[in-house]
């Protein structure tokens, strides 16, 4: 017998009488924004009363972008978290089992958030799979990506960002309002540069979402919930598991303003690695503040909740060196 498809106003899919729960994957390379952007899109699907959880899978052993998250918690939006810091197949039957685990409380919408390693191959091979195929349709994949794109990614970054890219229904630009035309152009162009190099096809700019995330409105969001999927034929590059490390320090010295200043003095220092993301939380008084850091851009935040801890993320790590600025 044939499966029949039925699609509600609300966007709920039943397959034969069964309620199929929409999944998103909102994915993109380390320090992209996607914590920032899921936060935005999560408050638009609680506007419409949407009963939603969000599957967080951070990079290491501390799980940073998911306190961010707590803000979102209530009795519409749950907030789960897949342990890292395991190797690949194990990492595969802790996401399965979560999912299943979710599949069984009523959501309308599952967000999953992946690292910024993730190998996008990973999600659609699980859906795929029983029981899964049965509970979950996947609704969008997004591609968070900086407006102002750097262009000196090693070749196995530069696989892992294109893995995303090519498998997006939307690619979100962030931190628009920090680039002119020019550096949005150059990001584009660079980007169909790495999906021709690839053999993936190119994206038109109509592919993108190039909107100040401030002023993002009910058409934005509409747009980008009908954005669906696109599957390519990649050519795969073999990545090693530990081709990325973590290391995280508590028991921090100084305060938020020496915090900051040494977290740019560590991505200059090439004694430390190739650096890709420093974040983590410091309290100041009764006062949590968030520190996020790219190479190009430090942001600090006020946060409700906080765990004293800086992470730091990239390639080839040394500890001792890095632990000078932190610890």
């Amino acid at each position: 017998m044939p499966f029949l498809w039925i699609s509600d106003p609300l966007g709920v899919i039943i397959k034969n009488g069964d309620i199929m729960i929409k999944v998103d994957l909102i994915t993109g390379f380390l320090g992209s924004g996607k914590t920032t952007f899921i936060k935005r899109y999560a408050k638009h699907l609680l506007r419409n009363n949407k009963n939603i959880g969000i599957l967080e899978n951070d990079y290491g052993a501390v799980n940073v972008d998911m306190m961010l998250l707590g803000e979102l918690r209530s009795h519409r939006c749950e907030i789960e978290t897949v342990a890292g810091a395991c190797d690949r197949d194990c990492h595969k039957r802790r996401f399965k089992t979560k999912l299943i685990a979710m599949g069984m409380l009523g959501y309308d919408r599952v967000l999953i958030e992946p690292s910024g390693i993730f190998d996008v191959d990973e999600f659609f091979d699980t859906l795929r799979e029983e029981p899964l195929d049965r509970w979950y349709e996947i609704g969008n994949v997004f591609a968070v990506v900086e407006g102002n794109l750097e262009h000196n990614l090693s070749e196995k970054s530069e696989f892992l960002l294109i893995s995303q890219i090519a498998n997006a229904g939307k690619i979100i630009l962030s931190r628009i309002q920090e680039c002119s035309s020019e550096d949005i152009d150059n990001t584009i162009n660079y980007i169909n540069i790495l999906l021709k190099k690839y053999n993936c096809a190119e994206r038109e700019k109509t592919d993108f979402l190039i909107a100040d995330w401030d002023n993002l409105n009910d058409n934005h969001y509409n747009m980008l919930m009908n954005a669906g999927y696109s599957i390519n034929n990649l050519v795969k590059l073999s990545i090693e598991e530990d081709l990325y490390s973590t290391v995280y320090f508590t028991r921090l010295k100084g305060d938020t303003h020496s915090i900051v200043k040494n977290t740019h003095l560590a991505f200059k220092d090439k004694t430390c690695g190739n650096i890709f993301r420093i974040k983590g939380f410091i309290k100041e008084g009764d006062t949590w503040y968030e520190i996020n850091s790219t190479k190009g851009k430090t942001t600090v935040n006020p946060v409700g909740l906080g765990q004293e801890v800086i992470i730091v993320i990239g390639e080839n790590l040394n500890k001792d060196k890095i632990g000078k600025y932190f610890s």
